[in-house]
């Protein structure tokens, strides 16, 4: 699964980066969340958890006209998809990731996956790695996370689905807290040497591919199908982090800094298999 990453870029690289025609992240949006969002939605957040609101890059027609040309889009969405069906918000909690093995089957992310896919810009995303030899105070195995990013330092385009779910308690249309639009971010088995940190990693999309997934012209599912194939392996490095990043409080560049190897234990090295730090 993919429960945490690293949004890192602010809003004007990211429309850079990824083209973007219509930068909306400064609209009024409705959040899930009591509390406000720290770090502020928008601006660079290193545990990006779910419920929080992300940068997402979608391509839709310009609100009320229809008729005019897609535009791609930058906006800010609620981690955990909400299917439009949905008579509770907080289904969105459970619906964090989806399978690229059944999104196009099943209800809640089949309508999605053929007319409303998205790409969520993230430096990398973290995953705990279950110790084969080290345990804690109560027996348990240790739990070591890792970052995994691009290795040519570009950003992940995590594969996505958006939906809209609209608030019947709520009667004006145009009202920001009549909509809430969220997102899931889609997992596939994970490849050889990530394999040893996690069975499931996202699907990290191509620069080639990204107009034809973010197109909502393309509902050809036999194609998006051929999207949603793995990858050849090889794109990717991955590390050990400090364990400061399993609270969602902790925040700042320091979460991405490699854990030197003298605080591991029990860490599987994900590229040669060798068993790193002692057993406890």
């Amino acid at each position: 699964m993919c429960g945490r990453y690293a949004a890192t870029a602010n809003p004007d690289e990211l429309t850079l980066e990824f083209e973007v025609d219509d930068d909306r992240t400064t609209e009024p949006t409705r959040s899930v969340l009591v509390n406000p969002q720290s770090p502020p939605a928008g601006t660079p957040d290193h545990n990006m958890a779910p419920t929080k609101q992300a940068p997402v890059v979608l391509t839709r027609a310009p609100r009320g006209n229809d008729d005019a040309p897609p535009a791609r889009q930058l906006r800010l969405l609620t981690w955990g998809l909400v299917p439009s069906w949905s008579k509770d918000p907080k289904a969105g909690v459970r619906m964090i990731n989806a399978r690229a093995e059944s999104v196009l089957d099943k209800p809640a992310y089949a309508k999605a996956a053929a007319r409303r896919r998205c790409l969520v810009p993230g430096r990398g995303w973290y995953e705990w790695q279950v110790s084969p030899t080290a345990t804690d105070a109560k027996g348990k195995p240790l739990k070591q996370p890792f970052f995994t990013a691009r290795d040519d330092g570009t950003s992940c385009a995590f594969a996505g689905l958006y939906e809209f779910w609209r608030d019947p308690a709520v009667a004006d249309n145009d009202d920001p807290a009549a909509w809430l639009t969220t997102f899931t971010i889609i997992t596939t088995e994970a490849e050889p040497g990530l394999d040893r940190i996690h069975d499931r990693q996202p699907l990290v999309l191509d620069r080639e591919q990204w107009a034809d997934w973010l197109d909502p012209g393309l509902t050809d599912l036999g194609h998006v199908g051929e999207l949603l194939a793995a990858r050849a392996p090889g794109r990717f490095t991955a590390y050990p982090v400090s364990r400061a990043v399993s609270s969602n409080r902790s925040n700042g560049p320091q979460l991405l800094d490699p854990l030197p190897e003298s605080e591991l234990h029990g860490v599987v090295d994900p590229m040669t298999g060798e068993i790193l730090g002692g057993t406890t």
